[in-house]
């Protein structure tokens, strides 16, 4: 199959990235559903009478998840955070910094 160089690519709605707003919603989500099954563990670790390793396993879910449900939240979208990439890379016509002369 031969491709031709001239064809137009043709862009659709669907290749379009989530919005940053949208992103963030998705991250918020995500993170007070990871808090409610944190609060649910602390409950349970409280008001259940069960076996200790039972209890132990409820305290370690509402003692780490926190943390992870943090980084979860700090983590953006690598679809949205692509467009931003270009902007991180240097101009390569730009004179590196160490270089810089006041004009003579």
């Amino acid at each position: 199959m031969k491709v031709r160089r001239d064809r137009r690519v043709v862009h659709q709605v669907t290749d379009a990235q989530p919005s940053l707003t949208a992103d963030i919603g998705r991250r918020e989500k995500i993170y007070f559903i990871q808090m409610g099954i944190r609060t649910v563990c602390l409950v349970l670790a409280v008001v259940l009478t069960v076996p200790w390793p039972i209890r132990l396993l409820f305290v370690a879910g509402a003692i780490f998840l926190p943390y992870f449900a943090v980084l979860g939240a700090n983590q953006p979208n690598r679809a949205v955070n692509s467009v931003f990439d270009d902007a991180e890379k240097p101009n390569q016509n730009e004179i590196p910094r160490h270089r810089r002369e006041i004009g003579s």
